[in-house]
């Protein structure tokens, strides 16, 4: 996905990633800070940080966390949003996923959450990600992922597209197994969740118009057998939920 789009999405809704209740939390959000207060690592790295939850959540757990976006304005309101909660130690840093401006071996851990399905090029993202970790760091990607069947996939990404002009690509659990064992990473955690989100919500974070939030509905509405199971649409005191799959993975870089 060209950077620009990427950029002009998420520079004009900073703020709604600011506040958004699906991004501030969630059940992979709470395990990867209980695995992280486990391991304590010294330095880390935040890719994508958006809005700024991850960071926030791991501070705590890590003396020094730079938290980094591609999208200044979004940098800036998650630097306002950390300040104001109280992580005034965090700091920041403009570049793109796949080209880490970072010497080798300088991280503890690097994290990436909700944002790696807009990466052009995830593979290389991870590769980065890897050559910026010291010996027994680890990488925690939390990112929605497609079925399996590779039709219904297609279907669930269009989606994400239609509401998102700049989404990428949603790979399945087993794409980023696959890229992490590439990169010599050992899978300490591969965590699947489902997650409920308002259909309004969901279209109001992105600015979506009335009849794209049509069209977007009856997809849900209409999906076939495979793809209505993964979205699970039903309606809950007269709202419209549907939910989105996720993973936790987590590994780790060996002597």
């Amino acid at each position: 996905m060209p950077d620009s789009l990427v950029q002009a999405q998420f520079g004009a809704h900073a703020a709604n990633y600011v506040a958004s209740a699906a991004h501030a939390a969630g059940e992979s959000l709470d395990h990867l800070r209980a695995w992280m207060a486990v391991r304590r690592p010294h330095r880390l790295l935040d890719i994508a940080t958006g809005g700024g939850h991850t960071a926030l959540a791991l501070a705590s757990a890590c003396p020094q966390v730079l938290a980094t976006d591609l999208t200044f304005p979004m940098l800036l309101a998650a630097r306002s949003f950390l300040h104001a909660h109280g992580a005034h130690a965090t700091t920041f840093a403009l570049h793109n996923a796949a080209q880490l401006p970072f010497s080798g071996a300088c991280f503890d851990a690097v994290t990436c959450r909700l944002a790696a399905h807009h990466f052009a090029a995830p593979d290389q993202f991870v590769s980065e990600s890897v050559r910026c970790l010291r010996t027994n760091g680890c990488l925690a990607v939390i990112d929605n992922v497609a079925p399996d069947n590779l039709a219904a996939a297609s279907l669930v990404n269009a989606f994400e597209k239609l509401r998102d002009p700049s989404h990428g690509r949603h790979q399945t659990a087993a794409d980023w197994e696959a890229m992490f064992t590439a990169n010599r990473l050992q899978i300490a955690l591969n965590q699947p969740y489902r997650k409920a989100l308002n259909f309004a919500d969901y279209c109001t974070r992105m600015s979506v118009p009335a009849h794209r939030r049509t069209q977007l509905s009856a997809l849900l509405l209409q999906a076939p057998a495979a793809v209505h199971s993964y979205f699970n649409p039903r309606t809950i005191d007269g709202a419209l939920w549907f939910d989105l799959r996720e993973i936790l993975i987590i590994g780790t870089l060996p002597d």
